[in-house]
């Protein structure tokens, strides 16, 4: 099957619906399925960056702007300016822009606080104890239930761990921004694998996601498409998730999710970009400092997955 919309890529907005609910856009990366989200005070045209990707090739281990220059291009047309850099968790499958959308854009860049407790696990995997200082690379580390403005909109912090220990999601209005712990109705939910994931975790993140309001627009982090569905999504009310998500729809039992999950991320390989991410992602999306002869290096684990 032919999936070429699935290598565009494609920005949709999806407009505020009046007083306290925020004007969204997503912008699909096609390389890896991220969605990049513009969040928007509509009045005061504040906005926030949430999980922006700066491009990264495996094959060759090179780096584009491509995303960014997309996201930031967004941003000008729309007369917007940017007052937060964010970041839901340490991803996976994609090297954050944080740090480079701080420099062009002067904006603080934030992620949650628990950040601290996976760049542990990480610093033991790559054997590089005291490298990973969260509270060095992020303006703001946030808590469970810590609050911050866009323009007059007001942005909630919920911890939203099984994905990661320090997922968090990102509450603003009618809007979640609920990052690798549901994916659209139609696919289910993310996977719990990862060191430090845990599917029990993530069960209960996401029914505290499905407790939010039911008009509550929730964007997910990835699409992939499905094999009867070739062009990404990446919205869907808490409603709709409740009433169609295939994996955690009413009536879905926790044991039974919970099996269903394990069993399905047990066949999955690692994504093909995490080991280089990670210690970038854990660095604030910046590159370890260059050595002797001007070059820049990674570090990789061998047979450790």
């Amino acid at each position: 099957m032919s999936r070429p919309k699935l290598k565009q890529r494609i920005v949709r907005h999806s407009a505020s619906r009046g007083e306290g609910s925020p004007d969204v856009w997503g912008v699909y990366e096609p390389n890896t399925g991220s969605i990049q989200y513009v969040c928007a005070d509509p009045i005061t045209k504040k906005a926030a960056l949430i999980d922006v990707a700066w491009d990264f090739d495996p094959r060759h281990y090179r780096f584009s702007t491509e995303s960014m220059d997309q996201v930031l291009g967004l941003v000008a047309e729309h007369g917007l300016s940017v007052e937060w850099v964010l970041d839901t968790h340490p991803h996976a499958d994609h090297v954050m822009a944080s740090a480079q959308l701080k420099a062009r854009t002067g904006a603080p860049n934030a992620i949650g606080e628990k950040v601290r407790d996976i760049a542990e696990i990480w610093a033991e995997i790559y054997n590089m104890p005291g490298v990973f200082d969260p509270k060095r690379d992020f303006d703001r580390l946030f808590a469970e239930g810590e609050s911050f403005r866009i323009g007059a909109l007001e942005m909630r912090v919920m911890l939203s761990p099984g994905h990661t220990p320090g997922s968090i999601t990102y509450v603003c209005g009618d809007a979640a921004f609920t990052h690798d712990t549901l994916m659209q109705p139609d696919v289910g939910t993310s996977r719990a694998d990862f060191p430090g994931g845990d599917s029990g975790q993530l069960w209960s993140s996401i029914q505290e996601i499905l407790a939010l309001p039911p008009e509550t627009r929730l964007f997910v982090g990835h699409d992939y498409g499905t094999d009867s569905r070739d062009e990404p999504e990446w919205e869907a009310t808490v409603g709709e998730h409740k009433a169609g998500n295939q994996h955690v729809r009413d009536g879905t039992r926790r044991e039974d999710w919970i099996k269903r999950r394990d069993e399905r991320d047990a066949t999955l390989p690692l994504p093909d970009r995490i080991l280089a991410a990670l210690q970038i992602n854990l660095r604030g999306g910046r590159l370890p400092a260059a050595e002797d002869d001007g070059r820049v290096y990674l570090k990789l684990p061998v047979n450790r997955f």
